[in-house]
């Protein structure tokens, strides 16, 4: 199972990368695109709204199933990914460098709550 190390996860499968200027950038693990299997659409969040913890703000689809994305942290959307909404298979080469939207958290310290790549692996294996 491919984990990287410098990301944060959700029980829910999305990864959250910390960039140099504060903001999280947000996508769903590989071991969710595995999953899903073909990706056909990607419903994104609206950029500049504001989300609450666990609040879904996105749907992901493929050819067996649809899913909703959760905010893994509060905060608000500062960006979205343009590309992805016309090339959602970009998830499935790439599921770590196909982010989906950026976010502001609320409180950056919320990072602190989400599982590191090794709590990430056991709940990916359940």
């Amino acid at each position: 199972m491919n984990n990287p190390t410098d990301l944060k996860y959700t029980a829910s499968h999305e990864w959250v990368k910390q960039e140099p200027d504060g903001s999280l950038s947000i996508g769903i693990t590989d071991h969710a695109q595995e999953a899903l299997g073909d990706v056909v659409f990607i419903e994104l969040p609206e950029a500049g709204r504001s989300y609450k913890e666990g609040e879904a703000c996105g749907v992901i689809e493929s050819v067996k199933a649809a899913s909703d994305i959760y905010m893994p942290v509060a905060g608000k959307v500062t960006e979205i990914n343009l590309t992805l909404p016309d090339s959602p298979q970009d998830v499935n080469a790439d599921a770590y460098a196909a982010w989906m939207f950026r976010i502001r958290p609320d409180n950056p310290a919320d990072l602190g709550k989400l599982l590191d790549a090794a709590g990430y692996a056991g709940v990916a294996v359940s």
